[in-house]
């Protein structure tokens, strides 16, 4: 099966960790089964919540060659294979082209301050090097380099780079993506990054979003886009907008070790993240769980 655009809700999996800290490949399948079952529309593997930043190169190999394994076919598969170097993103993305994965979604290279020019030949670099439809990652507050509108549209005219996932929080920076791409390529794809503004992404004209939150309630995150699609758009936005409450949590520490804590919480076999992003205090772990039974409470699953 070919999957041509990325659309709809994809849950950037947690990787499971056993107790040292190693990639729990056992754990995997059991995940992806979770959130297929609950409607979502596309895996991405190592992600941001999905830790790839802390991955090894063969690490980031098992679990995608895991997830693709039980994914099947049933649903687009997502692999997070940028880097701070050309060099080490376009081996990422030819290993994840060479397993199968059918998008790679690639973050701008962080740490050093890259110029507009700099981020374009990366991507287009990237994207002559991998046969496979790519996705641009902008996170700027976790990077320190930020993709701007025109350099994606000028991005969008390159054949297979199809998208881009957009978490800087700013959704008058969405506006201007779609708009900018709009001119190179009306197929081109915007998705949100931020769990916030899934449904007004999909109003201005994106196509869905890459939701972190999704590994806690992924049905409910699902339901934002089969409301939207079946045309009931008061429902999906007040489904978005249940999500304010957990997303509140992130105030507490990493947001990634929040969504994970609370996919442990809920009774899935997921470990910790790895250290150092591993540590909540107690108070922190309490107020998650009781978000949890709220949310419980009111049908968020």
């Amino acid at each position: 099966m070919s999957f041509k655009r990325p659309e709809g809700i994809i849950v950037p999996l947690v990787t499971p960790m056993d107790g040292e800290g190693n990639v729990a490949v056992s754990m995997i399948e059991s995940q992806v089964e979770r959130m297929i079952g609950n409607g979502v529309d596309g895996i991405f593997a190592f992600g941001t919540n999905g830790e790839g930043y802390i991955l090894s190169y063969k690490e980031k190999e098992m679990v995608l060659s895991a997830i693709i394994d039980a994914v099947d076919g049933r649903v687009p598969v997502f692999a997070g294979t940028g880097s701070i170097s050309t060099q080490e993103a376009v081996a990422t993305s030819r290993m994840a082209a060479r397993l199968g994965a059918d998008f790679i979604s690639v973050i701008t290279p962080g740490f050093a301050k890259a110029s507009q020019n700099e981020l374009y030949t990366y991507y287009a670099a990237v994207a002559a090097a991998a046969d496979v439809p790519l996705i641009v990652y902008n996170i700027p507050a976790r990077t320190g380099n930020f993709v701007s509108p025109e350099t994606l549209g000028r991005l969008a005219s390159i054949d297979n780079i199809v998208g881009a996932k957009d978490s800087s929080g700013d959704f008058t920076n969405i506006l201007s993506y779609i708009r900018e791409t709009a001119k190179a390529d009306p197929g081109f794809a915007v998705l949100s990054g931020n769990d916030r503004l899934i449904v007004w992404t999909l109003l201005a004209g994106g196509t869905g979003g890459i939701a972190g939150c999704a590994n806690v309630y992924p049905r409910t995150l699902a339901s934002i886009y089969d409301l939207f699609k079946e045309g009931r758009i008061g429902e999906a936005i007040a489904v978005n907008e249940s999500l304010s409450d957990f997303r509140a949590l992130f105030r507490l520490g990493n947001p990634n070790t929040i969504v994970k804590k609370a996919v442990q919480l809920l009774g899935y076999d997921v470990g910790e993240c790895r250290a150092p992003f591993n540590l909540l205090d107690e108070n922190a772990v309490s107020a998650i769980a009781a978000c949890l039974a709220e949310d419980g409470k009111r049908g968020l699953s």
